[in-house]
């Protein structure tokens, strides 16, 4: 558990997921999904993207997932595979509060010293434009593969990155 500044008076901190938390963290990916996603992809894409999915896809990566807490309710969380910022969300009543800024320099820290990147639906604007403010910089369109249950389905996307390796002091 790390602890991080307060927001509105409130304590925050990071954990690392348990299954547990895998309802939570489902349901919050799921809605945040479809928020974010829904009108920008294949409609075949989203007629797979249920809860059950969600949870199915959580239960998978509860070791990869970080939580941001809030006065003690999830506020947000992250998945991270390898140099990838495989997800990023936060829930609904937390956004525009600065939450998410949190999130992400927590996210930024355990991708340290590598060229990291994260895929962004074509036309997700709300997260594209928090990702550029984040210092994140697109560099292509590209197909992006996502998982199914029936298997990969291709989904444009924007590639960002942002070079989180220590600058040399020469």
């Amino acid at each position: 558990m790390v602890q991080a500044p307060g927001w509105q008076g409130m304590q925050m901190q990071f954990r690392s997921a348990q299954i547990e938390d895998t309802l939570a963290v489902a349901a919050m990916w799921h809605a945040g999904w479809h928020a974010g996603h829904a009108a920008h992809v294949p409609k075949a894409l989203v007629v797979t993207r249920t809860l059950e999915e969600f949870e199915t896809r959580t239960a998978g990566r509860i070791s990869h997932t970080t939580l941001l807490e809030v006065g003690g309710q999830i506020a947000g969380f992250h998945m991270l595979e390898g140099d990838e910022l495989y997800q990023f969300y936060v829930d609904a009543g937390f956004r525009g509060t600065g939450v998410a800024s949190t999130l992400m320099a927590h996210a930024e820290e355990g991708l340290d010293g590598r060229v990291a990147w994260l895929a962004c639906a074509v036309g997700n604007d709300r997260a594209a434009r928090f990702y550029e403010k984040s210092g994140w910089s697109r560099a292509a369109t590209q197909e992006y593969f996502v998982e199914t249950a029936g298997g990969p389905m291709g989904v444009a996307c924007w590639r960002y990155e942002k070079n989180l390796m220590p600058r040399s002091s020469a």
